[in-house]
C-alpha cells in the first residue's frame, strides 16, 4: 500500500502568539495540559515546554502561574514538592498509576 504524499505542512492561523493564547485560557480559570491543548490546538508536549517558560516570565509581572499539583487517584498523596509541570507516572507510596493531573491557572 503506498503512502499519499500530503504535501508540506501549512502552519494553522493565528491571531495571537501561542503563550498569549495560553495566557488567556487560564485567565478562564483552571485547567489541565489537556484541556490546553485543545483549545490552543498545539501538541500536550508543547504545552508543558510553553507553560514552563510563561512560569518564568510572570513572575516578573503581576501576575503568578498557580499550580494545583497532581494526586493520586488510588491513595491520595499529593504531589506538593514537585517541580516538572508533567504528570508523574506513578505514586511513590501506592505504586498506582491512576494519577489526576496538576491544574494550572493565574493569580489575580
Amino acid at each position: 500500500m503506498k503512502k499519499k504524499d500530503k504535501g508540506p505542512a501549512v502552519p494553522q492561523e493565528r491571531h495571537e502568539t501561542v503563550r498569549r493564547e495560553i495566557i488567556s485560557v487560564l485567565g478562564r480559570g483552571e485547567a489541565s495540559a489537556k484541556d490546553i491543548s485543545f483549545e490552543v490546538r498545539i501538541p500536550e508536549k508543547e504545552v508543558y515546554e510553553h507553560l514552563s517558560h510563561i512560569r518564568k516570565t510572570l513572575d516578573k509581572k503581576d501576575h503568578q502561574l498557580l499550580i494545583i499539583p497532581a494526586e493520586c487517584a488510588k491513595c491520595g498523596f499529593v504531589f506538593s514538592k514537585r517541580e516538572r509541570l508533567r504528570k508523574p507516572g506513578k505514586c511513590p507510596v501506592c505504586k498506582g498509576e491512576s494519577i489526576r493531573e496538576p491544574l494550572f491557572s493565574l493569580s489575580q
